[in-house]
């Protein structure tokens, strides 16, 4: 193989075995033997078993960030919804390595690999803006967006411990957080309610806003 074609293979066998164990858990002899090849051969294309993880970490943290990526049509709350079940098809894939990276660890806890996680963030924050219009947010509408994103970061590593909630409510649940936050900064501020007005506008009567609507009503009731 050429270097890179080697490198991407290294980096392919290291994500399918961070799938199954945190990378703290996967020694260069394991990578080195599932890529078929010697231990001193993965120190000619990394230089140390940190570079290999960071480079792993890289190519996930660029899959985790493309699952924010959504076409903008239809209401917001089936956008939402559509990008939740991408981010759990991630964190179902990538369990271990998900949770490591979120939660840090020896292997992980560099700052080239709090940056990549740092970045999907961004990511994240700035697809919802865009969705949102808003290029120029208000503080409430920043605080509402990025304590979301930390709250499905949090929802996430606890589902993977023991995956006792099923998936497709917790993905429904939080983008129902979403419109309660958005709900909550209404009440304290007129941009807000101008958003939430603007969230709700096209909301089909069985979108995920409505579906959270009527389960209101009726606690109410």
């Amino acid at each position: 193989m050429g270097v890179e074609e080697r490198r991407e293979q290294l980096i392919g066998v290291a994500l399918e075995l961070f799938a199954r164990r945190s990378p703290d858990e996967v020694s260069i002899d394991e990578i080195a033997s599932a890529a078929g090849i010697s231990r001193p051969l993965v120190y000619h294309y990394f230089p140390g078993k940190l570079s290999l993880y960071e480079a792993a970490l890289k190519r996930a943290a660029e899959d985790l960030a493309s699952r924010f990526e959504e076409p903008h049509e239809g209401s917001l709350g089936g956008r939402l919804l559509r990008v939740m079940r991408r981010f759990f098809d991630f964190v179902d894939e990538h369990g271990p390595g998900f949770s490591a990276l979120m939660r840090g660890g020896p292997a992980v806890g560099s700052s080239a690999t709090n940056a990549l996680i740092d970045s999907v963030r961004q990511v994240a924050y700035q697809q919802i803006l865009s969705h949102l219009r808003v290029t120029d947010p208000p503080a409430r509408l920043e605080l509402l967006i990025r304590s979301w994103i930390s709250l499905a970061e949090s929802t996430a590593l606890i589902w993977l411990d023991g995956r006792r909630i099923p998936r497709a409510e917790l993905e429904s649940q939080l983008v129902h957080d979403f419109a309660a936050l958005a709900a909550v900064g209404a009440a304290y501020d007129e941009e807000m309610t101008a958003l939430l007005r603007h969230m709700l506008k096209d909301e089909p009567h069985d979108g995920p806003f409505t579906d959270l609507a009527a389960r209101l009503i009726s606690l109410a009731s």
